[in-house]
């Protein structure tokens, strides 16, 4: 009885000792995960009007028939209601009609800046002044006080339209793109991708340098296309046929620096990677609106019927979080490493730490 005894007792320290060690050995540390911390918190319903010092960093935001300024502090800096039409961007802002002419146009702090004398729809883009002309085939490019510095003119609509300080892109029912000097307005080259029994370009961006284009176009099949430019060639370096296809104007951005393109398309989001020479897919099914960037992440906000998806991507092409809520209108805006989210009638400033 004792030598069993003696046994149970081997076997039973064994044990112990191995359960320890395997907890031990096995344990590793809790993987570090996204918090949201929300910092303040803006009621647009009952707005209080701040004056703003000139070297404070406007942002600008639109959400439903409100657009405006808002500062890093939480102050609103300038707010107005529109009936019809608006187009705002970190410098400028405007509202007009359907039939827009004569269209006054003002600074991120109200001032009044220049007035656009032509017929069409006005559209900024950073401190670029567009002017989008009646039919939708043509456009022009506004100086500072808004008189017309080039036009671009076509017959075929216009369907994709993006730029930067250096070109500006468009995109055509007839599946051409154009691309266009910024200074003069001089073709610099057009092109058709392509490809598919009927074309349309219905996303279409252009890299800083000019040295890359990416769209997404036609319809059987659908594509996206990554074109190389060579002066007054063009090469495509990367396409692949998308499954599903749209029917509407959808993202395709190339991110700050040009290292990755992000591309909306039917069931899914796409990111290519010049490093890795590869597409990677995420399965999102909503229709992504808008992307921002910090220094370590991608927001993308996305967006089924009422509801609305805020996305958290690292730079790895991973996906980190997301959080949804349902609304009317919304928008995401970055600036440094912080997040800033409107829904309908507020605007939070998030910030966003790994713990």
């Amino acid at each position: 009885m004792k030598t069993k005894k003696s046994i149970t007792i081997i076997i039973t320290s064994i044990a112990i000792i191995f359960s320890l060690l395997y907890i031990v050995l096995a344990a590793t540390p809790l993987a570090k995960e996204y918090n949201y911390i929300s910092e303040w918190k803006l009621d647009l319903t009952d707005p209080v009007l701040e004056q703003i010092p000139d070297e404070a960093q406007m942002i600008p935001f639109k959400l439903g028939q409100t657009m405006g300024y808002f500062t890093e502090e939480g102050k609103i800096a300038l707010l107005r209601t529109y009936p019809q039409k608006s187009s705002i961007s970190e410098t400028y802002f405007t509202t007009y009609n359907t039939d827009a002419s004569q269209t006054d146009f003002f600074s991120s702090y109200g001032n009044k800046v220049g007035t656009i004398m032509d017929a069409g729809f006005p559209y900024f883009e950073n401190n670029r002044i567009y002017l989008m002309l009646p039919g939708g085939t043509s456009f022009s490019r506004c100086n500072q006080d808004g008189s017309i510095k080039w036009t671009n003119e076509s017959v075929i609509p216009i369907t994709a339209f993006s730029s930067n300080e250096s070109y500006t892109i468009a995109g055509y029912a007839d599946g051409d793109i154009r691309i266009v000097n910024n200074t003069d307005g001089s073709n610099v080259l057009t092109f058709n991708p392509g490809g598919s029994d009927y074309s349309v370009i219905l996303g279409v961006d252009i890299c800083k340098d000019g040295k890359y284009i990416a769209s997404i176009s036609g319809h059987d099949p659908q594509r996206f296309i990554i074109t190389q430019r060579d002066k007054d060639q063009s090469k495509i370096i990367f396409h692949e046929n998308l499954s599903g296809e749209l029917n509407h104007r959808t993202l395709v951005k190339f991110n700050k620096d040009c290292t990755k393109v992000f591309y909306n398309y039917a069931g899914g989001f796409g990111i290519y990677d010049f490093e890795l020479k590869k597409s990677i897919k995420l399965p999102l099914t909503d229709r992504i609106l808008d992307f921002q960037e910090t220094e370590n992440l991608l927001f993308l906000l996305g967006k089924t019927n009422n509801n609305y998806t805020i996305y958290i991507l690292e730079k790895t092409n991973s996906l980190q979080g997301k959080f949804s809520f349902t609304a009317d209108s919304a928008f995401i805006k970055t600036f440094g490493e912080v997040l800033y989210v409107g829904k309908d009638t507020t605007i939070s400033k998030m910030t966003i730490k790994k713990k």
